[in-house]
């Protein structure tokens, strides 16, 4: 069998993973899809109780409402607001369905090579299929062979630590559960008596630590004697609650004024400046120390919502071109570099930008973006109907921009809130005038997972 009639191997059924399936079928390239987990979306499930920021019309990529549509596929609303349990359920679940056994589960893929070449051999190194392993459900080993990797395995599982230097704090690691790095879902009862009269350390500044401020802010109304810490690296500035109500992304606005007033109506107190150093024990508590000697008042529970980072660990006998900061394609990281650039900045781009000097080799989606907080849901489609136009022969359709982003790079949602897109919002595709702009959740994961 040559190389080209070897499926191409995709790591990862989420969003970005099953739409490169959906565009690889619609070239007809034969798409292989390993996912860990036993379901489709198996990390949207486990924060299926935040809302999107992205209408249903934002978050269907085009080649799979293809394929869906001759099932009879209904498509949601395009104006309503899904959660992430929506999402998985109503889209990305069928979408596994369709794709049959082009998706496998339980199948955790462990390494990547070039059959018979590690990293430092070249000989004849592009002529060599890609050889995948992976670790079955039943803890069995398996070797698959590919043309392609497409690496939509995102960033999820890693999130980033406590410490202020990048690293665990001391003593993170023995905290034990009483740190969680998730928004909680505090509709789930269980969870709810974990959070409720106690005191709450949480960690970050983004939309995934708004979410959990008002979270928490709710809760306290309800049940004395919850409160929050919301401890920050930075100061806080005139930016730090977002645009408010000049935001052009309302929800987000919304979100920012939701946890300004958690603080303001006592619910919440701001540390500022404060970088951990160390996790403490007190008792049953913990006790969080910077690294300028300042101890904070003991909480019984830490919720770090500081980032996620790419787990590249599987990789290490490929030759990836990766930034040396924010660990993204090297062509792409100046697009997105959180200090210059938001969502709405990035202009949309496929395989140019994702190619690694390991020919045939792309991450997509979340993990494309390392470190950078920006991802848009509708970038990753774009991304991956760029590389499998490219794996497909036809490089002028993978040059091809397919996608316009707006300048402002704002995009109309509902977050927390259940109600409609405004209506001048809908009229206009639901982001910024631009129909075809999307940003995956805020909230918990997007912030933490890459809203911008």
């Amino acid at each position: 069998m040559s190389i080209q009639q070897l499926p191409v191997i995709v790591i990862g059924a989420g969003p970005i993973g099953l739409a490169a399936a959906a565009h690889l079928v619609e070239r007809g390239i034969e798409p292989l899809v390993l996912e860990g987990g036993d379901s489709a979306g198996a990390a949207v499930r486990e924060w299926s109780h935040v809302r999107l920021f992205s209408t249903w019309g934002e978050v269907v990529d085009p080649a799979a409402e293809k394929l869906l549509a001759p099932t009879g596929w209904a498509k949601p609303d395009g104006a309503t607001y899904p959660t992430g349990g929506d999402w998985a359920k109503k889209y990305l679940q069928p979408l596994a369905d369709v794709l049959g056994d082009k998706v496998r589960f339980g199948a955790t893929v462990t390494g990547v090579s070039r059959q018979g070449r590690d990293r430092v051999v070249d000989a004849d190194r592009d002529q060599q299929p890609f050889t995948v392993h992976i670790q079955n459900a039943d803890g069995s080993e398996q070797r698959l062979v590919a043309r392609a990797v497409v690496d939509a395995s995102g960033t999820w599982s890693t999130p980033s630590p406590i410490g202020g230097d990048g690293l665990p704090a001391l003593g993170e690691r023995t905290a034990g559960a009483r740190v969680s790095y998730r928004v909680p879902d505090l509709k789930d009862p269980a969870v709810r008596a974990r959070y409720a009269g106690k005191h709450t350390a949480v960690i970050g500044s983004g939309a995934s630590a708004f979410t959990a401020l008002a979270y928490l802010a709710d809760l306290a109304k309800e049940t004395p004697g919850t409160h929050a810490v919301w401890v920050l690296r930075r100061g806080i500035g005139g930016s730090t609650f977002g645009g408010g109500e000049a935001d052009q992304l309302p929800a987000r606005g919304a979100l920012g004024l939701a946890a300004k007033a958690a603080v303001d109506d006592g619910h919440a107190d701001a540390v500022t400046g404060f970088r951990t150093d160390a996790v403490e024990r007190h008792g049953e508590q913990l006790v969080l120390v910077a690294e300028d000697g300042r101890r904070l008042d003991p909480v019984d529970e830490v919720i770090v919502l500081t980032g996620f980072r790419p787990d590249l660990s599987f990789l290490d006998e490929l030759r990836l071109g990766l930034d040396e900061r924010l660990q993204a394609p090297l062509e792409l990281a100046p697009l997105i570099d959180p200090n210059q650039h938001s969502c709405g900045t990035v202009y949309p781009h496929g395989v140019g930008e994702l190619s690694h000097p390991e020919k045939d080799v792309y991450l997509v989606g979340m993990k494309s973006y390392g470190r950078a907080p920006t991802f848009l849901a509708m970038t990753g489609y774009e991304q991956v109907r760029s590389i499998a136009a490219a794996l497909a022969g036809d490089q002028e359709a993978a040059e091809r921009v397919e996608l316009t982003l707006p300048e402002t790079g704002v995009c109309g949602g509902a977050g927390l809130f259940d109600e409609p897109a405004p209506a001048e919002a809908q009229e206009s595709g639901g982001c910024c005038a631009t129909p075809s702009t999307v940003q995956i959740g805020i909230g918990a994961p997007a912030a933490t997972s890459g809203g911008c």
